[in-house]
């Protein structure tokens, strides 16, 4: 596994479409492998693969409960909202914003080898996921915040 660096905000890869994986194989482990180390280097709970500079529908979330993969994500289904709840990201350090998301979603996704599932997320797993879809469609937190304000560097984080 290897630490690998995080792009920034204005890079252009961050407003991409991601690409569909299509090859299951040691590639996409390496790559699930270094992000999810990544992730934990930056204190994150959530990284999305193009925020190290790969176009493909991959994220990895971690949100307390242990390490999440998914593959080409996709959000089957959704009730409830959740307001203005503080949102940051690993690409846009120093910068928050108040989000509205969905408080519940069903997610289908892919493993590592391929294998589809279906998984339910409530609360902030649930925000985690559509933030990461997000980056998988070039949207970023500051396109859909009400409001977006500074914050302490030591307070960042996803």
């Amino acid at each position: 596994m290897a630490i690998r660096t995080i792009v920034k905000h204005p890079d252009p890869i961050l407003r991409e479409k991601a690409i569909q994986v299509r090859n299951f194989n040691a590639n996409l482990h390496k790559l699930l492998d270094d992000m999810a180390e990544t992730m934990y280097d930056a204190d994150g709970v959530g990284l999305a693969a193009p925020q190290v500079g790969i176009s493909k529908r991959v994220i990895v979330m971690d949100c307390g409960d242990g390490l999440i993969e998914v593959v080409n994500p996709e959000i089957i289904d959704h009730k409830g909202e959740q307001f203005d709840y503080p949102e940051g990201c690993l690409s846009i350090p120093g910068l928050r914003g108040d989000v509205r998301r969905h408080k519940w979603i069903k997610l289908r996704g892919q493993d590592r080898n391929g294998n589809v599932f279906e998984m339910e997320a409530d609360d902030l797993l649930s925000r985690c996921a559509q933030h990461e879809i997000d980056h998988l469609n070039g949207v970023l937190f500051i396109d859909v915040a009400d409001r977006v304000y500074t914050v302490n560097p030591d307070e960042e984080g996803e």
